[in-house]
């Protein structure tokens, strides 16, 4: 049976901890779905390029994590498409407490995947904009208003407010 291909993202813990000041450089473009991502939003391999350290306390994971993504604006519905990047710096420790700023070191090996999976979930544009000032579509005709314009009425009033309309306070 060949090994899975996130087997790149598992360091020897102990190898690297014997010895501080040791590095090891992991350089990999995987598919997503090795990760259980499964969202049409990336649109293509996970580059990740990380360096493991090992200090006196812990081992510090560092580096980068990109992807493709592309998603309709959630204003006009028009296709956006940019890079993702990550910076990833996280550490891990043999007595890492429950809650803390480290991971914990399991059976002398750190397996970076959930890591990865973890930070590039966290990533995913919820809402991209084509651009700051993007003027969305017409709620009556539909039209996009980027490109045209349109006649329409589009104030909204709602009646449980109305009767604020004719309050007049004096200043």
């Amino acid at each position: 049976m060949p090994a899975s291909p996130l087997h790149v993202l598992r360091l020897n813990a102990r190898e690297l901890l014997r010895q501080p000041g040791l590095r090891k450089e992991i350089d990999a473009t995987l598919d997503p779905a090795l990760f259980g991502i499964d969202d049409d939003r990336i649109t293509g391999d996970l580059a990740i390029e990380v360096h493991a350290e090992s200090g006196v306390d812990g081992i510090v994971v560092r580096g980068t994590i990109g992807f493709p993504w592309a998603a309709p604006c959630r204003r006009c519905l028009a296709n956006v498409a940019g890079t993702a990047r990550i910076e990833l710096d996280e550490t891990y420790q043999d007595d890492a407490a429950d809650g803390g700023v480290a991971y914990p070191i399991e059976g002398d090996q750190i397996d970076l995947a959930p890591v990865v999976r973890e930070h590039v979930v966290l990533e995913l544009p919820d809402g991209p904009l084509c651009k700051p000032d993007c003027a969305g579509m017409c709620p009556v005709c539909g039209i996009d208003r980027n490109v045209a314009s349109c006649d329409c009425d589009t104030s909204m009033r709602d009646e449980r407010w109305a009767v604020l309309d004719d309050l007049r306070l004096d200043d």
